[in-house]
C-alpha cells in the first residue's frame, strides 16, 4: 500500500511538474510576443519619424523659396519704382 502510495504521489508531482512546464512555455510565448509587437512597433515609430521629419525638411524649402520669391519680387518692384522716378525727373526736370 506505501508503494502504491508513493507511485501516486509521484505521478501527481509529475503532473504538476508538466503543467508548470506548459504554463512556462506558454509564458515564455506570451513574452515574444510582446517583444515582436514592441519591435514592429518601434520600427513603425521610427519609419514614422523619417516620414515627418522629410515633410518638414519638405515644408521648410518650400516656406524658403517662397520667401526668396517674395524677396525678389520687393527687390523688382524697388527697381520698377526707381525707374519711375528717374523717368518722372526726365520728364519734369
Amino acid at each position: 500500500m506505501l508503494a502504491a502510495a508513493l507511485v501516486g504521489c509521484d505521478a501527481q508531482k509529475q503532473a504538476i511538474e508538466d503543467k508548470k512546464d506548459q504554463d512556462q512555455k506558454s509564458l515564455n510565448a506570451q513574452k515574444d510576443a510582446v517583444d515582436k509587437s514592441t519591435d514592429l512597433s518601434k520600427k513603425q515609430t521610427d519609419a514614422n519619424a523619417k516620414i515627418d521629419k522629410a515633410q518638414a525638411d519638405a515644408t521648410q524649402k518650400a516656406e524658403k523659396a517662397q520667401i526668396d520669391a517674395d524677396k525678389a519680387k520687393v527687390d523688382a518692384q524697388a527697381e520698377a519704382d526707381k525707374k519711375a522716378v528717374d523717368a518722372q525727373k526726365k520728364v519734369n526736370p
